[in-house]
């Protein structure tokens, strides 16, 4: 499948980056921003569950990734409980940036400067397709939880409460 010809420059970089991981989903950009869960969700028209976030946090001094459904917040320390570790803290902008190459609610699963640990939340299963950033707060992409889970060889993790 072709990219939309509008596409903006960091949007087009991680859409091919996803196509020649073999991802076919489709891309969406909007006029309007799709920088939170609800937005997406309301853009695309889905279910807000279904918007897989990518969280950047910090666990004790290590950059990690959190792929969350939109439909609720990471408490971290359920978090830590799960995975182990000692304290976890939401990245600064400047953090995910550095991360990721990429802007607060804009990251995508792909696409950054070096490998990050990443976690994939298991309520995100119960969706058929999942939606996630596309390297701006203005574009999407189609997935998979099995597709999204290669991708970014991300472990699953329990975060409901």
């Amino acid at each position: 499948m072709g990219e939309p010809d509008d596409l903006h420059p960091s949007a087009l970089s991680v859409a091919r980056t996803l196509r020649a991981r073999g991802v076919a989903g489709s891309v969406l950009q909007f006029r309007e921003s799709t920088k939170t869960a609800a937005q997406a969700a309301a853009a695309i028209g889905c279910p807000v569950g279904a918007i897989a976030s990518c969280l950047v946090f910090v666990l004790d001094d290590e950059p990690v990734v959190i792929i969350k459904s939109g439909a609720f917040r990471v408490e971290p320390t359920l978090f830590v409980e799960r995975v182990g570790g000692h304290s976890l803290r939401r990245a600064s902008p400047e953090e995910v940036r550095a991360a990721t190459g990429q802007p607060i609610g804009g990251v995508s699963p792909v696409g950054w400067p070096a490998a990050l640990r990443v976690f994939v939340d298991d309520s995100l299963r119960q969706f058929d397709v999942l939606w996630a950033a596309c390297g701006t707060p203005n574009a999407v992409f189609a997935t998979t939880f099995a597709e999204l889970s290669e991708l970014t060889n991300g472990a699953p993790v329990n975060l409901l409460p």
